[in-house]
């Protein structure tokens, strides 16, 4: 049966406005003259980069406190960027679906089996709004396959757990050239602030919402 897998915290979840709100929290709370978006902004990219980097694997907390660490050095802020990581951890539980998923993963999911492919811890992953919406035999973690986004090894580990016929379905620069730079087909999600990597391969397909999936893949 063929599975299609998302990517959690693009292609599903609103994290920049989850994530940005729980900064923005502690922001106000502490009186740091910076918003939660700039926070989240500089941390997404520097966690983003971290990960790359992690070579080998090593447990979510590690990259993303790294790069707390650096963005409070970017702003000029004394903060403990463990203890805050433990915080946007734990807010994860509240960062939105965007609007079309709730609905759109159940009907995709009476063609396709509905997995993920995530750079993410399973307890993460486990408190998120999306993770009863996918299959759990075909949901997949940095920290099971042992790998991040986009080194080639998460996306074949993936393909040989599920032993068939996989399509990813990413919606960041990253994901689509890493799944498509180890081989695996793309339909790629198209979510506000992402963007296609210009000097990246493109994906054959791209769609506006979860429902446009179905019929692309029977056709």
């Amino acid at each position: 049966m063929r599975t299609v897998t998302f990517d959690l915290f693009s292609a599903l979840l609103d994290s920049r406005t989850g994530g940005a709100r729980c900064l923005q929290s502690l922001a106000a709370e502490r009186g740091w003259p910076v918003s939660g978006e700039q926070l989240y902004d500089e941390w997404d990219r520097g966690n983003k980069a971290a990960q790359k980097g992690c070579v080998p694997w090593q447990p979510w907390r590690v990259p993303a406190t790294a790069a707390l660490r650096r963005t409070y050095e970017v702003f000029g802020i004394a903060a403990d960027a463990a203890a805050d990581v433990e915080t946007l951890a734990g807010s994860m539980a509240e960062w939105p679906l965007w609007p079309d998923v709730a609905d759109g993963l159940p009907r995709l999911a009476r063609t396709v089996r509905v997995g993920l492919l995530s750079n993410v811890d399973d307890a993460l992953l486990a408190r998120t709004a999306a993770a009863p919406l996918v299959d759990p035999a075909a949901a997949f973690t940095s920290e099971g396959l042992r790998a991040y986004k986009p080194h080639p090894e998460i996306y074949l580990r993936a393909k040989e757990a599920l032993g068939g016929d996989l399509v990813h379905v990413p919606t960041s620069a990253r994901d689509v050239r890493g799944a498509l730079e180890a081989g695996i087909p793309v339909v790629r999600l198209r979510r506000p602030g992402h963007e296609i990597d210009p000097d990246g391969p493109r994906p054959q397909h791209e769609v506006g919402t979860v429902d446009e999936i179905a019929p692309l893949l029977a056709g």
